[in-house]
This record gives structure tokens, sequence and C-alpha cells, in this order.
């Protein structure tokens, strides 16, 4: 989500004119990224939404086993930063393959934009799923259900209904961030990774005491399962589908909807291979 924009094939084309020979060409003009909406290339990506999905959940509810397993030398700040800082080192080593949506409330808010092809969202939905629910498995198999697992839950005092407007807006503001910042329906590049992860840590230091500052139905839906208490799952399921789709409504009243010469800009002509993108 190191380069701030994927270079079409004709951008390649033109910087290798201005190099003496071919010995001294960038390594990035013999090298195109994987191409996006290569159908061939689905199982990689699906098995990327799955591992980045996975390091994202392990992080997030780890935090709060580990603090409960070492006696609270896991302050709340480590625990909101580190997957503001996983979800950054996750778009840099593979923002290009998958996109690192990680999120199923992401991949709906990319689908909605119409910048993701609707017949790919059931592939990553399953992905992220799989991924979140190993990294809970991983982490109950290790320490047991201490810390409640990691879950997200309204703070003391905080009634679900505020708890879910929280939600509501934390996603919304999330998503805004990731549609304004990526290329297409893909988190890549310096700018994407820095203000994506800036925005999960930024969000988590203030609002986690209110409801752990989810923004991520797969994050607080797999503890929940693997320590069977889903009272308050609804609340982290429901508020960031709504806090995307609101995003994207947003996104529509500051940049209109999304055009084909966005796309081409943003992927090149369809993608790295040039063919044309899946609708």
């Amino acid at each position: 989500m190191p380069g701030t924009a994927m270079h079409t094939r004709q951008d390649m084309e033109r910087t290798t004119q201005n190099w003496p020979n071919a010995a001294q060409q960038p390594v990035i003009a013999k090298q195109p990224a994987p191409d996006f909406f290569d159908a061939s290339f689905e199982w990689r990506r699906v098995f990327a939404e799955a591992w980045g999905t996975f390091l994202l959940v392990l992080v997030a509810a780890g935090g709060g086993v580990v603090a409960a397993v070492s006696g609270g030398r896991v302050t709340l700040g480590m625990m909101v930063v580190a997957p503001g800082l996983m979800v950054m080192a996750i778009i840099y080593f593979m923002g290009e393959l998958s996109g690192a949506h990680l999120n199923p409330a992401v991949t709906l808010a990319f689908a909605m934009r119409r910048d993701f092809p609707w017949q790919r969202v059931p592939g990553y939905l399953v992905g992220q799923l799989m991924g979140g629910i190993g990294a809970a498995a991983f982490l109950r198999a290790m320490f047991g259900t201490v810390g409640a697992l990691g879950a997200t839950l309204p703070g003391r005092g905080v009634t679900s209904g505020k708890a879910l407007a929280m939600e509501v807006v934390l996603t919304t503001g999330l998503v805004s961030t990731i549609l304004g910042t990526a290329y297409g329906a893909r988190n890549v590049g310096a700018n994407g990774a820095i203000a994506v992860g800036g925005y999960i840590a930024l969000a988590g230091l203030w609002a986690a005491p209110i409801t752990g500052s989810s923004m991520n139905p797969v994050r607080s839906l797999a503890p929940d399962m693997l320590r069977a208490d889903l009272h308050t799952t609804w609340i982290y399921v429901v508020g960031p589908v709504i806090g995307a789709l609101i995003a994207v409504a947003f996104e529509w009243i500051l940049k209109g909807k999304a055009s084909t010469a966005g796309r081409i800009a943003a992927e090149g002509a369809g993608g790295s291979d040039g063919g044309p993108p899946e609708k």
C-alpha cells in the first residue's frame, strides 16, 4: 500500500527510454506487479487475504490475551498501536497482490464503489473469515480463553446503542481513509500504508475503552466464536457494515461516481498485463 503509485505499461516504457542502455534500466520495468484482474491468480489472492487477516487478528486480539497473561505489562497504548503497525506491514508486503483488504467491510466498500467485482467478494470474505478464525484458534491453543480471547466488548457503562454508533463512526472514518488513498481496489504504496495504519492506531488510542475500536467484523467475530459468546457480536458486524456504506456515500459526494478513467489511471490499462478488468 515502496512507490506512491502503480506505473502503467506506458509509464514504464517512457521511463526506460531515458536510460542509455538496457543494463541501466530499473528493475521495476522488467518485473511488473502480478495482475490484480487475472483470474488465474485468484487462489493466491484469497490465500493472501487469509494470511494477512490471520496476522491482523493475531496481533489485535493477541494484545488483550498477552496483556492478561503478562499481568498487564502490555499497555492499552501498545495494544491499539500494534494492529496499525501490522496493517501497515501487510499493505507493504502484499497490497499489490490482493489489495490487502483484510476486512469484510473494506471488501464490501470497494464492491459498492464499483472498483471490485462482486463475483470475487465471496472468495475474499471466506479467506478473511478463515484467517481470523485461524488466529483465534491459535491464541486459544496457546493460552486458552484468558483475557476473553482478545474479544472486543463495550466498555463499562457503554450501552449497545452507543457502542454501535461508535463503531459506525470509526468504520466510516477508516473506510473513507482507505477509499481516499487506495488505487482502485488496492491498498498499495507508502501513502496508503501510512494513512490506514495510522488511522487504526489513532482510532484505538481514544476509542478503544468505548468499544475496543474493532472496525472489522472478522476481528470481532473470530474470538467470539472460539470463546462461544456471541451476545455482543452483532454490534461489531452491523456497525462496520453501516459505516462502510456511509463511507461509500461520502466518497460519492466528495468525488462523484467511480469512473473508467479513474480505474485506468489507478490500475493501468486494466492491470499490469494491459487486459480488460473484470466487471
